[in-house]
C-alpha cells in the first residue's frame, strides 16, 4: 500500500515511516527541503504547496506536523507558530486529500482536547476544554472538516504523552531520573493520560486497517495514572531514589505558561480503541516505563 507521511521526521514520525516500511508498504515522507529521492514529496504548508504527481495512487495519507508544544517557552510568537503551523499543515494536506482522494487522512490531534479534567474520566464524546491548546486543538481539527466533507475517512488522532527515550516529554525528564534527581511536581495528584510508543504505533496501524473508524480517537493507554505514580514508577524502574520535589511556583518561573499544563490533569479514556477491540501491549505505567530501558 502507497502510505505518504508529513512530519515523518518526529519522534511518531520516524518510527512509524520504519514500521510500516517493515510492513511491506510504499511509504513516502513528505520533506519541507526540496526532494533528494524518489520516497520523498516536497512541500511548504505555510504557502499551502506540494508535490501532488508524487501522491498519485496514495492510499493513506497521514499528517504528524506541528511545532513542539513543549519545545520553547511560551511567548507569544512562539504561540502563534504552534498554532499555525498546525493549521497551516492540515489544510495543505486536505486540500492535497481533496485531489489525491485516499482512502483514509489520519491527521494529529492531541487529548489537549479536553483541557483540564482533574479527576473526570473523559472520552471522544466530550465537548473541547478551555485553554490555549483546547483552542489550538478546536481549530486544528476544524480544519479537517474539508476533507470530510467531501466523504474522506478521516481518523483524528488525540495523542497523549508519548512514552519514548529519543523524543517528547521522557526524552528530557528520563536524564534526571536517571541522575536520582526526579521527583514529583506540583501537588503530584494530576493524571498523565500516557501512551508508550510501541502502542502509538500499532494504534495508527489499526485504524489505517479498520475502515469503519472514523472522527477523533483518543491515543491513550487504558489507566492514566497521576504524576505521582509516574514518579513512583520511574523509580522503580530506573532503581532510583525519587526524593525530590519541584514546587509549582517554580515550574510557573522556569515555564512560564506551559506550567499550566504540567500541572494540569486530563484523565483519558480511549473508548474508541477499546470498543473496537485494540490491544495494548502498555496499559499500565509501569510496563510503558520498562520500554525506556529495552
Amino acid at each position: 500500500m502507497k502510505i505518504a507521511i508529513a512530519g515523518s521526521s518526529g519522534l511518531i514520525g520516524q518510527a512509524l515511516v520504519k514500521s510500516l516500511r517493515e510492513d511491506g508498504h510504499e511509504v513516502l515522507r513528505i520533506v519541507r527541503r526540496p526532494s533528494t529521492a524518489q520516497t520523498e514529496v516536497t512541500w511548504d504548508p505555510d504557502s499551502g504547496m506540494i508535490e501532488l504527481e508524487k501522491l498519485e495512487g496514495t492510499k493513506v495519507l497521514i499528517n504528524l506536523a506541528g511545532a513542539g508544544v513543549g519545545d520553547r517557552r511560551w511567548s507569544k510568537s512562539y504561540k502563534k507558530l504552534i498554532h499555525s503551523s498546525r493549521i497551516n499543515s492540515t489544510r495543505t494536506i486536505c486540500q492535497a486529500a481533496l485531489i489525491v482522494k485516499p482512502d483514509v487522512l489520519i491527521n494529529a490531534s492531541a487529548i489537549g482536547w479536553y483541557g483540564e479534567t482533574s479527576d473526570k474520566v473523559v472520552s471522544e464524546n466530550e465537548p473541547a476544554g478551555e485553554g490555549f491548546l483546547a483552542d489550538v486543538v478546536c481549530d486544528w481539527e476544524e480544519e479537517t472538516q474539508i476533507a470530510q466533507n467531501a466523504g474522506i475517512r478521516v481518523v483524528k488522532i488525540r495523542t497523549g504523552l508519548v512514552v519514548a527515550k529519543d523524543g517528547g516529554a521522557w526524552a528530557k525528564i528520563l536524564p534526571i531520573f536517571k541522575l536520582g534527581l526526579g521527583g514529583k511536581l506540583g501537588s503530584g495528584k494530576q493524571f498523565w493520560s500516557f501512551i508508550s510508543l510501541r502502542d502509538e504505533i500499532a494504534a495508527i496501524k489499526f485504524l489505517i486497517a479498520n475502515p469503519k473508524i472514523s472522527g477523533p480517537v483518543n491515543l491513550t493507554a487504558p489507566n492514566p495514572a497521576t504524576n505521582s505514580q509516574v514518579t513512583k514508577a520511574m523509580g522503580k524502574v530506573l532503581r532510583r531514589p525519587t526524593f525530590f520535589m519541584v514546587p509549582a511556583f517554580i515550574l510557573k518561573i522556569v515555564l512560564g505558561e506551559f506550567s499550566i499544563e504540567v500541572l494540569g490533569s486530563t484523565r483519558v479514556k480511549p473508548a474508541v480503541l477499546l470498543d473496537n477491540g485494540f490491544e495494548f501491549l502498555d496499559p499500565e505505567i509501569n510496563g510503558a516505563l520498562r520500554t525506556l530501558i529495552q
